[in-house]
């Protein structure tokens, strides 16, 4: 199986690709779209980390793909401007998905 990066930015991807991940740099939704299907089409990619950027800018797009399709696993990462999650994203992820105060 493999990994497979779409950035919105050159120093991700870039960073990516010295750690051997193969990946592409796409700006415009239907650059997005396209690299897609592209992953679904791939067979061996297992994997798909996708910058936040995409999440903020393209929820629609991010959630329909995580939501109707079980392979490949997408994950976002945060670019090189940091993450856009609030200090205690996990804590408040786990509340609402347990309903239970940590």
């Amino acid at each position: 199986m493999k990994m497979f990066l779409i950035s919105d930015n050159v120093d991700t991807y870039t960073g990516m690709r010295l750690a051997g991940v193969e990946g592409v740099v796409v700006h415009r939704e239907e650059e997005l779209r396209e690299e897609l299907g592209k992953v679904f089409r791939d067979k061996e990619i297992g994997i798909v980390l996708l910058t936040e950027k995409f999440g903020r800018d393209f929820p629609e797009i991010i959630n329909e793909v995580k939501m109707s399709h079980r392979t490949p696993l997408f994950v976002e990462i945060p670019d090189r401007h940091g993450t856009g999650r609030g200090k205690n994203f996990i804590t408040d992820y786990v509340n609402q998905a347990i309903g239970l105060k940590l």
